[in-house]
């Protein structure tokens, strides 16, 4: 039996999903926190008057990948909030909020996509797939998508290579596919290193005739740190040179194991000449949808990314953004980034005026006041003032993380994993010749323990880009260079990005160095150790418990610390040192050959002649 799917089609204007009702909102009264079903993360922290990277942080801690402009639900909020020392209430339900029960469509739980999660209890529907075509150049990514949108897009851009990011959809059937044309991966991880997550596949094109290149490795290990599932599209089949095992076994030594080599890639051959392969392409997409189960609710206020934008001489700043969730409508109040505004019009793609865009559609808005950057977040405010406040506060929280802010150094890596926050050290590697990189990762994958593991995102050779700086900004990675330098402009951006950057020219020195890094990660080992031995002489009566008269034998006592009852070499009870007297005095440390009075619990049953081993704690600097 068929499972019948519903339609993810974009909402036609005779269709308009009802008016969102007005948000509930958060309050604080008499130190008492009351949150509506979902908040941004941004107004959590001016509601709790707390720097958003006091939220941010302990999102990441746990697992939730959350910029300041996205929402989480009440209760990650709840949990947030009561970290920092607030009590949280859960408001009222108005009379007139619909229940879970009283709304069949509603979805039983919480659904939350990549980038944000939706309120308990809201109608979800299937969106579209959105997905990302990157690859060598000259491998054919547009002409694979004029194929697929039956444009021809490639003949108008300069010298065939695109100049610009695109978005446009794709019909199968009854479904649609939002792919976006980039002009690499670069402008893919720019995105990501902005806090956007709005790719949910991810196509690497292949040229049957060409092989595996140096820009497709780059894109699979942009993919790979996306944690996006990648399809493999292996083009210009038509061609007489075509070599498909080539293809598939230069993608094996690339770590990429597609399935006709037992590995969990699908490849796709298709030809963008020809048309060869593209319903084979549609349809993968679509299986990979279908099992990503990606859902939206259109009846919430739009949030979603900024994909491009620019100064139109008609029309001021206009921006193409991704409709994620939500539905955005003229004369919307929206912050993107540190900029808001009012939408004024809305336009599709290929130029048609709309009235509304729902999830997963991409639209063209104008009304904002500057120019947004690529990759930032926008999303409808309660009103035009909240938008500038919203506005506000990502310029400030911008300026902080350029004074203050930094990627991953080993400082900050050995901050992370003491405080359990991370297990993980990335690394960009690269090399002034191929030959040196498998003897690199041989000395890494030595270092491996349970504890730390070092994730190699990129190996190649060369000198060091910026583009290589980009995704270890964006992916929280150090660089390692052996025997290379970086490029003037990688230089730069890394002291603006405060990416780590290491040179090496020996390559036991870099094993050495990333050694003792990993090595002062480690938790310490901790054992015990008899600190002291005291004999019990004779016993004393004291306030509810008793006091044992006692020799220091050995060492010494000290209050507080951790004391083992012995008796006939056998450890009978273990307590703590209560109180500790010489004489009439409190004292805090006995030491050997002296006398003194020493008082456990109550629970403990002592004798004379038991003797008390004064137990301690000593750690020891673990070694690989």
């Amino acid at each position: 039996m068929t499972k019948q799917r519903k339609s993810i089609r974009p909402p036609r204007p005779d269709r308009l999903p009802p008016e969102p009702k007005p948000a509930r909102v958060a309050q604080v009264h008499d130190g008492v926190l009351e949150l509506p079903a979902s908040i941004v993360v941004g107004d959590l922290a001016t509601l709790l008057k707390v720097n958003p990277a006091d939220i941010i942080n302990p999102l990441i801690r746990s697992g939730v990948f959350a910029t300041m402009n996205q929402g989480i639900d009440r209760e990650t909020a709840s949990l947030i909030a009561t970290e920092l020392g607030f009590t949280v209430k859960e408001p009222e339900p108005d009379e007139d909020e619909a229940t879970p029960e009283a709304t069949p469509e509603a979805a039983p739980a919480a659904a939350k996509t990549e980038f944000f999660s939706e309120a308990p209890g809201a109608t979800l529907i299937s969106r579209a797939p959105i997905v990302t075509v990157m690859g060598h150049v000259d491998h054919g990514k547009t002409s694979l998508l004029d194929a697929l949108r039956k444009t021809s897009v490639a003949d108008g851009e300069r010298g065939g290579i695109t100049q610009h990011l695109g978005a446009s959809q794709v019909q199968r059937g009854d479904r649609s596919i939002l792919f976006l044309d980039t002009p690499g991966h670069e402008a893919f991880t720019a995105m990501r290193a902005r806090g956007a997550r709005v790719t949910d596949i991810a196509i690497v094109v292949v040229a049957a005739d060409d092989g595996v290149m140096p820009q497709t490795k780059e894109a699979i290990s942009h993919a790979r740190a996306a944690n996006v599932p990648i399809i493999v599209a292996m083009n210009k089949m038509d061609k007489p040179d075509a070599n498909p095992e080539r293809v598939k076994s230069d993608l094996a030594e690339a770590n990429v194991l597609v399935e006709a080599y037992g590995g969990d890639i699908p490849m796709v051959a298709v030809s963008a000449k020809t048309g060869v392969g593209l319903d084979d392409l549609l349809d993968m997409v679509l299986l990979v949808a279908d099992l990503g189960d990606y859902k939206a609710d259109p009846s919430r206020p739009a949030i979603g990314t900024v994909i491009e934008a620019q100064r139109d001489k008609g029309r001021g700043p206009i921006a193409t953004v991704i409709v994620q969730t939500g539905t955005l409508r003229i004369g919307d109040a929206v912050v993107a980034g540190a900029i808001s505004g009012k939408v004024r019009a809305l336009e599709t793609t290929d130029g048609a005026r709309v009235k509304l865009s729902g999830p997963s559609t991409a639209v063209v808005i104008s009304g904002l006041p500057e120019v947004p950057s690529s990759g930032d977040i926008f999303r409808v405010a309660a009103d035009e003032r909240e938008a500038r406040d919203l506005a506000e506060t990502a310029r400030n929280e911008a300026t902080a993380a350029r004074d203050g802010g930094g990627r991953a150094t080993m400082e900050e890596l050995y901050r992370r994993i003491q405080s359990g926050a991370g297990k993980e050290v990335r690394v960009i590697l690269k090399s002034d010749v191929a030959g040196s990189l498998g003897a690199i990762e041989h000395q890494l994958e030595k270092l491996q323990s349970d504890e730390v593991r070092i994730n190699v995102l990129m190996s190649a050779a060369g000198e060091i880009t910026e583009n290589d700086i980009l995704l270890a900004s964006a992916s929280d990675a150090i660089v390692l260079g052996f025997t290379t330098t970086l490029t003037p402009g990688a230089r730069r951006m890394a002291d603006t990005e405060k990416v780590d950057v290491r040179l090496y020219e020996i390559i036991y020195e870099l094993a050495d160095d990333m050694k003792a890094a990993i090595e002062g990660m480690l938790d310490p080992e901790k054992s015990e150790v008899v600190e002291g031995r005291a004999e019990v002489k004779q016993l004393f009566p004291g306030k509810g418990f008793v006091i044992a008269g006692c020799v220091v034998r050995e060492g010494r006592v000290t209050r507080g610390s951790k004391v083992r009852l012995m008796r006939g070499g056998t450890a009978v009870a273990t307590d703590v040192v209560e109180s500790l007297r010489r004489f009439r005095d409190d004292v805090r440390e006995v030491k050997e050959g002296q006398e003194c009075g020493i008082g456990l619990g109550p629970t403990i049953t002592i004798q004379e002649g038991d003797i008390l081993e004064i137990v301690g704690e000593q750690s020891t600097r673990r070694t690989l």
